[in-house]
């Protein structure tokens, strides 16, 4: 048992007082494999940050870290599956700002609750979007696209593959008043592929799993969607030095468990990503990733959750985007 197990296991056992119940499914844990959900395909910029830091937690409690990909219906197939699962920390959900604070503002009827079904352990990471088209002549600018866009006969096509950056979407096409066509995906991989295939006009994208696409040329990025350039792509402006000076958004992720999970577990599992956080080599990935880290207390994180749900309806109500 190394240390950090070691010290789990008598803060956890200090819970006897507690009542059988709870020590019950306290006083080991972990004693087995860890599976970390993630609502996306493989090869997203969500998933590579689940298997990062899933292997990271693995290491520090000293168990096995699985990661399950299922995607689907924008994060709702993950989240059913996850609430329906026992309350135990052995299930971990990889958030993001799509299914946690979107989904809210553009869906009626969710299965889920995000505040009453499930609990942040600690935020991982905070992206930028990016907008991207194909590699060819034409467009060079995101006002060409913007203006090429108004002139269009019928709406183009932008792939998505979350809730999140189809609102993106909605809004630029709102201030850029241009008409576009949501073509939803599970998955980036397969929207990168229409794109350079000339099947899509444009994507909204997660930055991260993006720039390497875009820095061997096969993808051409027009903006990203941070308060200033990115480092890793300093040739490309922002939305608001493009013309939009109120666009700003990024997309986020984090781990979330189950709200009924023990409160002594879920210390265990928020302390030891307080420890995977602080690291250099976590940040150092996440440079690598294109991304910024997001350190933050289970109570920080659920203040940030509400604050951007509250942002994206704003952004909803600007775009006349109404739940459906």
């Amino acid at each position: 048992m190394n240390v950090f197990r070691a010290l789990a296991y008598a803060t956890l056992t200090a819970a006897v007082t507690c009542g059988p119940a709870f020590a019950q499914s306290a006083q080991d844990f972990p004693n087995r494999e860890i599976r970390v959900i993630v609502p996306f395909t493989p090869g997203s910029g969500s998933d590579t940050g689940a298997r990062h830091f899933g292997d990271q937690l693995g290491r520090l409690l000293g168990r096995a870290v699985v990661v399950e990909n299922k995607p689907g219906a924008g994060g709702i197939v993950a989240l059913s599956m996850v609430k329906a699962m026992p309350a135990d920390g052995y299930t971990i959900v990889l958030a993001s700002s799509s299914p946690f604070s979107v989904n809210p503002v553009v869906m009626k009827d969710l299965p889920y609750d995000p505040y009453n079904d499930f609990k942040p352990l600690a935020g991982l990471a905070k992206g930028m979007n990016v907008l991207v088209v194909k590699e060819e002549p034409g467009v060079d600018t995101l006002r060409q696209f913007v203006a090429k866009a108004q002139e269009a006969r019928q709406p183009i096509s932008v792939g998505t593959y979350s809730a999140g950056y189809e609102l993106a979407t909605a809004w630029l096409a709102d201030v850029g008043k241009f008409k576009y066509t949501n073509i939803p995906y599970k998955g980036q991989a397969a929207i990168i592929t229409d794109v350079v295939g000339g099947r899509l006009d444009a994507a909204m994208l997660n930055l991260s799993a993006a720039i390497e696409l875009i820095n061997t040329g096969k993808l051409k990025a027009l903006a990203v969607s941070g308060g200033s350039r990115h480092p890793s792509l300093p040739n490309v402006p922002t939305f608001k030095e493009s013309g939009f000076p109120d666009y700003e958004t990024y997309s986020w992720t984090s781990f979330y468990v189950h709200s009924q999970t023990p409160p002594d577990v879920t210390k265990v599992l928020s302390d030891a990503m307080t420890e995977i956080m602080s690291r250099p080599e976590s940040r150092a990935f996440l440079a690598r990733e294109g991304s910024l880290p997001m350190p933050t207390t289970p109570e920080e994180m659920l203040a940030f959750q509400k604050s951007e749900q509250a942002r994206f309806k704003q952004v909803a109500d600007a775009a006349g985007i109404v739940p459906q």
